[in-house]
């Protein structure tokens, strides 16, 4: 598929800053089973146009399937390497990325300015009537045309096909542009690539927000865009009309908080639970487990440390250490230092927390950091978190990567990290029990993966 991008605001070439891709080069962006390369055909101050390219490679696409194995004949016999629409919202999401989500930081007052744009789409397909497209653009304001493309020019006997080739031109935002592109393209398609998950609730009702909730095909949009999966899409129509109350009230939603915000307050409660009143969190951060640890009176004594010093110094900030009072300095205290060596700092403490810690290091310095923590820090309890690996299936659209996160030094099944719990077990005197973290999802079980140790 080939997205065009093209403007004529002047200067033309502003529109390089708000892309975030220089004109001047070919740049390419890897993505799970191919690549995205961003060119521009033209580029001048008084028109320029950018082109996102993708070149999937349909071998790759089998070869590096996650998730459950489908039949052979979906592995040779379908269309799906060529015309899945979604393949392009995750090119979007890889090369725009910074312009989906609005941001400019050379002129950031690109980002908020409606500019004129034309755009030109490549068989696109649509899985439906044709009539579709207009239904989905023009109560947005686009001007829409289109051609629809024969199944074969050498037959024209055969009849049309269900792909066409879309133009688009509207003054808008970029960032606008962008979002309805991401969303209505799947639509259109009512098919994916990746997987479907609660995870898409947020990322809907996010690109979605300002315009979809008054769009009148709203609904239809809601549902395609979830391929009918009832739960998801009820629970996305109920937000989009404004029925959160429920959410906020409810502590076991998972759109109260966002990923990391459920694996702090699980940590929380566990801590709270093990009765510790001396806790000590590595990893700390910018310190937003502190601060809940802080709020609670059982704990007489909460200690923060990082291999960072700059999260130490944000950490500081949040905290207002500067400004807190003689009684607070002597209950909160943060240091620098590293949790694969012997330190006396690390000592006499109840409990320990590690939250989304262990997964930073090298995966032959972890004995080290065994030894530390459950042998010379030895405390009562240890709660300790990791991505689950087997998730990431779900985060394909979003980050095509190995692992989540470009520091990340290894990410574990729940099978490795069971074994990996059960040898600290055996070796250093601890019971431990393993729960998950956010909404778990069949097959793959939960984003993150939290074990508590106890000392027997």
């Amino acid at each position: 598929m080939l997205l065009e991008i093209t403007t004529t605001h002047n200067p033309a070439t502003d529109l390089g800053y708000l892309l975030h891709k220089h004109p001047d080069r070919l740049q390419t962006v890897i993505l799970s089973s191919g690549q995205a390369h961003v060119f521009y055909p033209e580029a001048t101050a008084e028109k320029c146009t950018a082109c996102l390219m993708l070149d999937i490679n349909p071998v790759e696409l089998v070869r590096n399937r996650k998730g459950p194995t489908p039949n052979l004949q979906e592995h040779y016999v379908n269309d799906r390497p060529y015309s899945s629409n979604s393949f392009l919202t995750t090119a979007i999401s890889k090369a725009f990325g910074s312009a989906l989500n609005g941001n400019c930081n050379t002129k950031p007052e690109l980002a908020e300015q409606p500019l004129p744009f034309s755009v030109n789409l490549a068989s696109v397909k649509v899985d439906g009537d044709i009539s579709l497209v207009n239904k989905l653009f023009e109560p947005l304001g686009y001007t829409v045309t289109y051609a629809q493309l024969p199944l074969d020019e050498k037959f024209p006997s055969w009849g049309l096909s269900k792909y066409i080739n879309l133009s688009l031109t509207q003054t808008i935002t970029l960032k606008a542009l962008l979002q309805h592109i991401y969303i209505m393209l799947p639509v259109l398609d009512n098919d994916r690539h990746f997987w479907i998950s609660q995870q898409d609730v947020t990322i809907l009702l996010e690109k979605g927000k300002g315009w979809l909730e008054n769009h009148p095909e709203r609904e239809f949009i809601t549902r395609r865009y979830f391929k009918n999966i009832r739960k998801l899409a009820n629970e996305a129509l109920l937000r989009l009309a404004g029925e959160e109350a429920m959410e906020v009230e409810n502590p076991a939603s998972p759109f109260k908080q966002n990923l990391h915000g459920q694996r702090l307050q699980k940590a929380f409660e566990l801590v709270k639970a093990s009765g510790a009143q001396m806790v000590l969190d590595i990893g700390c951060g910018e310190g937003k487990l502190l601060k809940l640890l802080l709020q609670d009176g059982q704990f007489r004594k909460i200690t923060g440390t990082d291999v960072s010093f700059s999260s130490l110094q944000k950490a500081k900030e949040n905290l207002h250490l500067n400004d807190a009072t003689p009684a607070l300095q002597e209950r909160l205290a943060l240091f620098q230092g590293s949790v694969t060596y012997k330190d006396e700092r690390l000592s006499g403490y109840d409990a320990i927390a590690m939250i989304e810690v262990m997964e930073h290091l090298d995966e032959e310095r972890l004995p080290a950091m065994e030894k530390v923590v459950f042998s010379y820090a030895n405390p009562t309890t240890v709660v300790l978190s990791t991505p689950n690996a087997e998730y990431n299936v779900v985060f394909e659209r979003l980050d095509a990567e190995a692992f989540r996160h470009d520091d990340h030094r290894f990410e574990w099944t729940r099978a490795q990290f069971k074994g990996w719990c059960d040898g600290v077990c055996g070796t250093y005197g601890y019971t431990v029990k393993i729960l998950p973290v956010g909404p778990e999802e069949e097959k793959v079980g939960a984003p993150s993966q939290m074990a508590v140790f106890t000392k027997q």
